[in-house]
């Protein structure tokens, strides 16, 4: 009776469950400010199936999806009532104003696709209503005392808010932006899961050391007590010019809640919290790169900032062929990392190679300040007096919106001469650039001395051997190529090749046979004896060992022209080792004989056929 019962609510659930139809459902706001937090959460009375999200045009999508499944069943009045219900939920964040349209979502369960309907969302221009959260002191978590205080961009909005602040919005192209990200928070954190940084695109980044955030510093900002902390900060360099949007830094930050009631007498004491994710992103910051004024001169190096130059040689005096350091240093604060290369106008009877470049630079909120020194190797290769060109050098100074031209001294050198040896030989280049060895002991000069001369043989062109060797190959070339194809045609029949190998195999049986009735082993002999005589006939016969029978292989040697007496001879071997092997007690026939025999059919039917 109870598996009756059992049967029937089974059975109306599942009928109940065939009859539900399967709707998606949509729940948003239908009006959002700017830059305010909200979730949307698609609904579907079905489980299993296969959710496509929609296209977040025009939202910033913060975290999602998280799923939650739910089922409950009903029996009311012998009625039974079945609901299941699975939802995906995504945490948005309002950009710009205007309206948006989402389009639908869809699921796909058992091969087939349902759609909810289109999402329409106003989002109006004003400050965001703060976030809904759980109130509570401000946690310490926060950035270390040494660190720069930045003031927010936007007064904070909501208990909990990420800043991206910058120290100008408008600059030259090469000028440096310094970005603080930076945590506001009212409520208590217990610290963060995930930061996901923009890309800054058309942008040179350099992260700034950032102490680690370890506890929050209490800070008033509009009369309203926050908990704050620098997150990280970056020194950016704009490389192409226009209006540059930087994206919005997303974190997950872990919001300690109070879970159940305090207790009347002991208070919060023996109260147990929560720890739940919230995810909270900054607000797009533009930033407008002006291009640099003017024509640039042909000297320019890159540099957009205030720096300084200088110059120097280490001695004035050397010998021909050895290596003069040659030493520019450009100190100052600016974009040092991307300073060009100077251009050197040297005399043709000095050799240059390429400079080695050493730098030492410090990055801070302000800037990129340091020295970058570019060490030349020159030697000459004639002796006399030289004269180093001054070198032009100029930048853009931001602070007063100009290029400004520097420019180094003359410096002269006195080249004497060195040993006899190495002043007899000039060199003009062709030495390798990473170091300089051998000098004057690099060349070697072309043997003149024509030496012992004679005739040349015949050439092997002119020789009859040699085209005759063409016409072997291409000749055994042919005969290889017909006796592969003749080979792979007499194969490709495999009953004409069991045919034909069918002698070779009873041979092989037939030994093994032999070597059986040497050690005595009559019963395995016998055995040995009919295989190879039914295997002989299969192949040579063409007929499968799963039809072949006594008559039927007698019925086929007699149609091949055996006569009569061999087949009877067959017969006798047949009925012979089946005796012996079913009756051996009894059996007197010699194993010898039988052997004798057998393979004297086999070589008789082999002759024959």
């Amino acid at each position: 009776m109870k598996k009756l019962l059992i049967y029937n609510l089974l059975f109306l659930i599942t009928a109940n469950l065939s009859a539900q139809d399967i709707v998606v459902e949509a729940e948003y706001p239908r009006t959002v400010r700017a830059g305010e937090q909200f979730a949307i959460q698609w609904r579907i009375n079905a489980r299993g199936g296969d959710f496509t999200a929609p296209s977040f045009a025009g939202f910033i999508r913060l975290m999602g999806p998280q799923t939650s499944y739910s089922s409950s069943t009903q029996i009311i009045n012998g009625r039974v009532t079945h609901e299941t219900s699975e939802s995906y939920l995504f945490y948005l964040q309002a950009v710009d104003e205007g309206i948006f349209v989402l389009p639908p979502a869809s699921v796909t369960i058992k091969n087939k696709t349902y759609h909810s309907d289109s999402v329409r969302i106003v989002v109006t221009g004003g400050s965001a209503p703060p976030a809904a959260g759980q109130p509570g002191t401000a946690g310490q978590q926060g950035a270390a005392g040494q660190q720069q205080r930045t003031s927010p961009s936007s007064p904070p909005e909501g208990e909990i808010s990420l800043d991206l602040s910058v120290n100008r919005r408008e600059v030259y192209m090469g000028e440096p932006v310094s970005v603080t990200v930076k945590l506001y928070t009212r409520v208590d954190i217990s610290g963060y899961n995930e930061i996901k940084y923009p890309s800054f695109t058309g942008f040179l980044k350099t992260d700034l050391e950032t102490p680690p955030l370890s506890s929050l510093r209490q800070e008033n900002i509009n009369g309203t007590i926050y908990g704050t902390g620098v997150l990280q900060q970056f020194l950016l360099y704009p490389q192409i010019t226009g209006e540059i949007t930087i994206d919005p830094v997303q974190i997950t930050v872990l919001v300690r809640q109070r879970s159940g009631r305090s207790d009347p007498f002991f208070g919060d004491f023996f109260s147990t919290y929560t720890t739940v994710p919230r995810a909270v992103a900054s607000t797009p910051v533009k930033i407008t790169v002006r291009p640099l004024p003017g024509i640039k001169p042909e000297d320019f190096s890159g540099i957009a900032g205030k720096i300084s130059i200088k110059a120097g040689i280490n001695r004035d005096t050397i010998n021909v062929n050895d290596a003069l350091n040659y030493k520019i240093t450009i100190s100052g604060t600016g974009n040092l990392r991307l300073a060009g290369i100077p251009a050197l106008k040297l005399p043709p009877d000095i050799e240059v190679y390429d400079p080695k470049v050493t730098e030492d630079l410090r990055n801070t909120v302000n800037g990129t300040s340091g020295q970058k020194i570019f060490e030349y190797l020159l030697i000459p290769r004639h002796h006399g007096d030289y004269v180093i060109p001054a070198v032009s050098y100029s930048y853009f100074n931001v602070s007063t919106g100009k290029y400004e031209h520097l420019r180094t001294p003359e410096f002269r050198f006195h080249a004497r001469k060195g040993s006899a040896q190495g002043s007899e030989i000039a060199v003009f280049g062709g030495v390798a650039k990473e170091d300089v060895r051998y000098l004057g002991k690099d060349i070697r000069f072309i043997r003149t001395n024509p030496g012992k001369l004679s005739k040349p043989g015949r050439q092997i062109l002119s020789q009859n051997y040699f085209y005759l060797a063409y016409v072997i190959t291409l000749f055994l070339f042919l005969v290889i190529l017909f006796l592969r194809r003749e080979h792979i045609r007499r194969n490709a029949d495999i009953a004409a090749v069991k045919n034909r190998r069918a002698g070779k195999v009873a041979a092989k049986r037939l030994k093994a046979a032999s070597d059986c009735m040497k050690k005595g082993e009559t019963d395995r002999f016998y055995e040995e004896i009919l295989k190879a005589i039914w295997g002989y006939l299969s192949d040579k016969l063409s007929i499968p060992v799963s039809d072949l029978t006594r008559n039927s292989a007698m019925d086929a040697l007699q149609k091949r022209g055996i006569d009569d007496e061999k087949i009877k001879n067959l017969a006798d071997i047949l009925d012979k080792c089946e005796y012996a092997r079913y009756a051996p007690a009894s059996s007197g026939t010699a194993v010898p004989e039988i052997y004798n025999d057998a393979s004297g059919f086999i070589r008789s039917v082999e002759n024959e056929i």
